[in-house]
């Protein structure tokens, strides 16, 4: 028997019920022409700006009109050390240890710094495995990582494919390639959680099979961190990496964050691009020594850290920190359950959910294939007063993100689309 129910009475109970309930006036949320609220369920591409966000920026710029160059040292939130405190927030977001996390750069940049010291391509040992339908940047990159080194982009590529007539990955296929071609493959870069499915892989088992093969293993979590418990540490993966600006709420092209394991923190023999930000804090500013490389995911920086962009990353980890992974993924969990439930009520023969049923196997997003139709049912549903996401050839991306959407919203979204659908 559900635990959920249909009807609005329903949802609001639930929402009365809600111990983050607060949380989403901590949020800007969009509204249309008349100023009532839209029914956001983007956050998987854009997450909400916090409203403390935009006095944690405010207080950079008052201390730098104030300080000039002495607010490295005199701010507030003194910016020479400012990437240090964000340090242990994230690592508790992505499940790892503070030595292993980094914020730095933005995701595709980090995951070409993670592959000059992880992809180490021999001359039978030379290929990259990523998943079919990875994020069009994952596989730019590795494309491109192949022909840097001068082997041919298509060759090297090897893909792990669904299986005919299905949407989401097996792992016993994963293994298959891995038995069949384990001794060529250099490594493996997989999206944490495919961006199209909403598929969250088993960060754990992927990497003791790559490992088994001599593989090294990354992922690129950027559907995953604050979306679901990553526990990267706990993974054994050599390294992930992820952006801010989607479930991390931290704005537009913002910083992203990088993960590199504690066995990797202390070899400096790891090939690696170098600046003076991964250079020995003590002797940095002494200019004229021989580069001398900080241990940990800081020894990857390569620039001194842009202060704006990390002061809203600061407001949104702040959020996280306050109300804890643990409880946003149970709230997730849960509202998730409900929105699958609703739309598996409006029937099989309207729409067709292809992430798993399955709650470990998934964060928040629910991909929904909408039968016989095409991007006109997504138009009609935005001028309807929701933000969704449209993903060709024929999938309508939801994501109900629990820091900021409510049963309410999940309820009001499925109502529009029986409307639209029965019309």
């Amino acid at each position: 028997m559900s635990e959920f129910k249909t009807g609005l009475e329903f949802a609001k109970q639930q929402d009365q019920n809600d111990i983050l309930k607060s949380y989403r006036d901590a949020f800007y949320l969009p509204k249309n022409k008349n100023g009532e609220p839209l029914i956001y369920m983007t956050g998987n591409s854009l997450g909400l700006q916090p409203k403390e966000t935009k006095q944690y920026i405010n207080q950079e710029l008052e201390d730098w009109a104030n300080l000039g160059v002495e607010g490295h040292f005199e701010a507030k939130t003194p910016w020479l050390p400012y990437h240090e405190f964000l340090t242990e927030s994230m690592a508790h977001v992505v499940g790892a240890k503070p030595i292993e996390v980094i914020v730095m750069n933005t995701l595709t940049a980090n995951l070409h710094f993670m592959m000059v010291s992880f992809y180490k391509p021999t001359k039978k040992r030379y290929k990259i495995l990523i998943e079919s339908d990875a994020f069009p940047s994952d596989k730019y990159a590795v494309e491109s990582q192949l022909r840097h080194h001068g082997y041919d982009d298509k060759d090297g590529v090897v893909l792990w494919k669904p299986r005919e007539g299905e949407e989401l990955l097996n792992y016993d296929d994963l293994e298959a390639i891995l038995e069949a071609q384990g001794d060529e493959i250099a490594l493996i870069m997989i999206g944490g959680i495919n961006y199209y499915t909403g598929q969250f892989f088993d960060l754990k088992r992927i990497t003791a099979l790559g490992h088994k093969y001599g593989c090294n293993v990354g992922f690129d979590c950027a559907h995953g961190a604050g979306n679901v418990q990553l526990n990267l540490h706990d993974s054994g993966a050599d390294f992930a990496v992820w952006c801010t600006y989607k479930y991390l709420n931290a704005g537009p092209g913002s910083l992203a964050g990088c993960f590199v394991h504690e066995r990797h923190a202390h070899n400096r023999e790891l090939n690696r691009f170098t600046g003076w930000w991964s250079h020995n804090k003590k002797t940095r500013f002494n200019m004229r020594g021989e580069f001398d490389q900080l241990p940990g995911a800081e020894g990857w920086q390569l620039s001194n850290p842009p202060i704006l962009s990390m002061a809203a990353i600061k407001a949104s980890l702040d959020i996280f920190k306050e109300v804890g992974i643990e409880k946003l993924t149970a709230k997730s969990k849960k509202l998730t359950g409900y929105f699958e439930f609703l739309l598996n009520d409006l029937g099989e023969d309207a729409i067709k959910i292809i992430t798993p049923t399955n709650p470990d196997e998934r964060g928040c997003q629910l991909s929904i294939q909408v039968k016989n139709a095409n991007k006109t049912l997504h138009n009609k549903l935005t001028e309807a007063g929701v933000i969704s996401d449209w993903r060709e050839p024929d999938v309508i991306r939801c994501a109900p993100v629990p820091l900021y959407n409510s049963f309410e919203d999940v309820y009001q979204l499925v109502e529009k689309l029986k409307t639209i659908l029965n019309e």
